[in-house]
This record gives structure tokens, sequence and C-alpha cells, in this order.
């Protein structure tokens, strides 16, 4: 008898799953088999699901409910003594939404010539996109300003794993965008963000809170290192809470206008958690350690005004008015000089960790590397000439 290998019984897996083959299904799959759909898919199709009824039922099945979908796999890569890595693509259709086209990657483990586990990795956005369903975060790129905005704003733009996703996807956009100069970080509705989902965690099993949380703040916090990255100056407007992880993007930002409604605080010991967001590392550089410290064990709420004294803001405005005051302050600073500005941004950064003497030495280097721009040619002359420069952002 021919012994199939482990790429031979994933293409009947793929094969079975295109046709609905139940009696092929239960064959291949083991007694205790468990599998992982990603986190951030729609419809709460993600998640765990212990034994093959409920990965038919529940996972696979709550695909084939919202989708017309085929995986289409291209690579196959054994992993270890009883591992096989399947990369490929989703391709089809939401039922109710547009088409699907969505990179994968199975992880798949088999005990002899069943598979006893599937983890799934997938582009959730594009699932998302494909059902129709809301984005948790709305990006839009105009004139040389992206916007993003949290849009949860019936849970008070809470993230959960659909919006960090989202938070992500949209980062990744404007990294591979040309001509962006200035971003913008905003709120739907009346908060900016009350930072973790708060009744995703409560409702979801202890035992499986910590990897949602894993996979939750992984994206979350490469969204947030990719904000400070961008050579094009990130600015935050602030209505109603901005709490907890929510706190990473003010840091992120460059300048923040907070409305004279907001209000601040990071609220982990109420929830018996520590801390995510870049808290630790960025708070008591801002405001001190002992600030920090008191922010931190006691859950203090800070007001707009007590936040500006504290240098988490930059500048408070009426409530009406944050959002024309962001703008304003966005398209200035996108007809500046952009890469300048990514030096200075970087500079400014590193400065907390670095000597006197090397501050001096990368000052050096990047205003030489600044004055071979085009950007620095036209301030130059422009000044001489006494008109305002027409930068380019190059």
């Amino acid at each position: 008898m021919q012994v199939r290998t482990r790429a031979d019984l994933a293409r009947s897996l793929y094969d079975a799953l295109s046709r609905g083959d139940r009696q092929q299904l239960d064959q291949l799959l083991h007694p205790e088999f468990v599998g992982e759909i990603a986190e951030g898919m729609p419809f709460d199709i993600g998640g765990t699901h212990d034994g093959a009824a409920a990965m038919r039922r529940n996972g696979w099945g709550g695909i084939a409910r919202h989708f017309e979908a085929r995986a289409e796999p291209d690579s196959f890569r054994e992993i270890g003594a009883d591992g096989l890595l399947v990369t490929g693509r989703y391709r089809g259709r939401g039922r109710s939404g547009g088409p699907l086209d969505a990179a994968f990657a199975h992880i798949l483990t088999f005990d002899g010539e069943q598979i006893r586990a599937l983890r799934q990795y997938t582009d959730t956005a594009r699932w998302r996109d494909a059902a129709g369903a809301s984005s948790a975060v709305q990006l839009d790129i105009v004139e040389g300003i992206a916007t993003l905005r949290l849009n949860r704003p019936d849970q008070g733009n809470a993230i959960n794993e659909a919006m960090a996703s989202d938070l992500n996807a949209a980062v990744k956009t404007i990294a591979d965008a040309s001509g962006v100069r200035a971003i913008v970080m905003a709120g739907a509705g009346a908060n900016f963000t009350v930072g973790g989902d708060v009744a995703l965690f409560a409702g979801t099993e202890p035992d499986r809170l910590p990897g949602r949380l894993r996979s939750m703040i992984d994206a979350y916090h490469l969204a947030i290192e990719r904000l400070t990255s961008f050579d094009a100056p990130v600015i935050a407007a602030v209505r109603g809470a901005a709490a907890g992880g929510g706190l990473g993007l003010l840091y992120a930002a460059d300048i923040v206008v907070a409305a004279h409604d907001a209000r601040f605080a990071l609220g982990y010991a109420a929830l018996g958690l520590t801390s995510d967001g870049g808290n630790t590392w960025f708070l008591p550089r801002m405001v001190g350690m002992r600030r920090a410290q008191e922010l931190f064990l006691l859950n203090r709420r800070l007001t707009a005004d007590e936040a500006l004294a504290y240098g988490i803001v930059s500048r408070v405005v009426a409530d009406g008015e944050v959002e024309s005051e962001v703008f304003g302050l966005a398209k200035k600073l996108a007809a500046g000089p952009t890469k300048a500005y990514g030096a200075m941004r970087r500079l400014l950064r590193q400065s907390h960790e670095t000597s006197l003497r090397e501050q001096l030495g990368d000052e050096c280097e990047s205003i030489v590397l600044a004055a071979r721009t085009d950007d620095a040619r036209e301030g130059v002359v422009a000044f001489a000439n006494k008109r305002r420069p027409d930068f380019r952002g190059r």
C-alpha cells in the first residue's frame, strides 16, 4: 500500500473542502482535530474550533455561509517532524459583498495519515472588504493628506482584532502610497478611543484571552511602530475619551490637538492588566517617571488642560474646533519639506537613547543628506530671494 505524503494529504483536504465532501473530511481529520481561524475574520468566524464537527460547522461552515470562496494552494513545505506549511490564495466573493482575493498561510500538523490541527493566517481586512463589512478604520488620502479615522463609534472606537488589523493595513497602505505629506488621526463619533474592547475581553473564554490579546496587540504595535517611522508628520485630533492602549496613537503623533471635553486615562490597573500601546516606553519620557507611576498605579484620569500641562497634548481648543484646527495644521505641514520633517522626527525620538556625541554626529549626517534634496535647494533660494518656498516633499 502506497503511503501518501503530507502534501498529498493536504491536497486531498483542499479538494474535499471545494467539493463539500464530508466523508472525505471525516477520513482526513484526526478525532482530536483543532482548527484555528485567524482572529479578525468577519462574522465572528475567527478563533479556535475544537473538533472536526465544530470546524465544519463554525469555521469552514461560517465561511461557506457568507462567502463563495476557494482555497488555492500553490506551495507545500514540510516543517519539523509532523508539520506542513501551505501557502496560496483564497479567491471568490462575499455572498452579499464584493470580490475576494486574499493570501493565506496554513500550518497543518499531522498524526500518521490524518490532519490533527490546522492554523490559518490570512489578510482578514480583505475578507471584511469582500463581506461588505464596514471597516473599523477608514482611510482617505486627499491632496497629500492621509486621514486615519477609527470607526467603531457605537463602541467608543474600542480596539478589537478587526480595528488592529484594519489599522495596520491602513498604515501599510500609507507606507506604500506616493505623495503622502501629512497624516491625520481621528475618531468617528464622540470619542477618539476608549482603548481595548473590554466587552470583547469579558466575553472571551479565560484560556483563550491571552492568545487573543497577543494577536490583536501584535498588529496594533506594528501599526504604531510604522507611524513613528514616516517622513510625513502625524497629527491627532482628540475628542472625548483617549484611553489605554489607544494613547499609543497619540505618542506616535507629532502634534496632538484636544477638545476641552477630552479625557485621558490608562485604566489597566482596574482590569488587572499591565500595558500596551507603548505606554511604559513613551509616557515616562513624555511626562516624567513620577507622573507616569501615578497615572499607572492610581488610574488617575486627566482633563484636557491637565494633559496639556503634562505634555501629552500640544494644544487645547473648543470642542467644535478640533478637526478644523487639525486639518489646518495638516495642510500647512503637507506644504513643507517632508524629507526634512522625517529626519527631524527620527532625531527627536532617538534623542533620549543616544549620547550627545552620537546625536551631534547624527545631526551632522542628517543635515548633509537634507542639503542634497530638492526642497533644501528651493528653501535656500527662496530665503535668499525673500519669497515663500514651494516645497515638493523631495
